[in-house]
């Protein structure tokens, strides 16, 4: 069972037992974690679970496809590096450890 870290901007970090085959963002939604909207319903066509993937994790994790991509270049006005949408970032165990940062406000 992977844990995934939430660094909140409000300085809290949440560590919560996900689910493998779980998403980042159904994760926090159902542990009710601060910032992460998901107003799609983790459809990749919005922009309202954005995160920035720690830098130790971000090779295991991987980069965007295209449309998430266009997505992030669009609906997020904080844009860095390590953007990724939460409903694309799906657990395994190999993950067990993820760090995310919720950024302080979504699209």
């Amino acid at each position: 069972m992977p844990k995934v870290v939430y660094a909140g901007s409000d300085g809290i970090e949440r560590t919560i037992d996900a689910v493998s085959g779980e998403s980042v963002m159904s994760t926090a939604l159902r542990n009710g974690v601060p910032g992460i909207l998901g107003e799609c319903g983790g459809n990749n066509s919005c922009a309202t679970c954005h995160v920035w993937v720690r830098e130790e994790f971000r090779d295991a994790v991987g980069g965007p496809g295209d449309l998430e991509e266009d997505l992030l270049d669009l609906g997020v006005s904080d844009l860095r590096d390590s953007s990724r949408l939460g409903c694309q970032i799906v657990l395994t165990d190999e993950l067990d450890g993820l760090t995310v940062d919720v950024p302080p406000t979504q699209p």
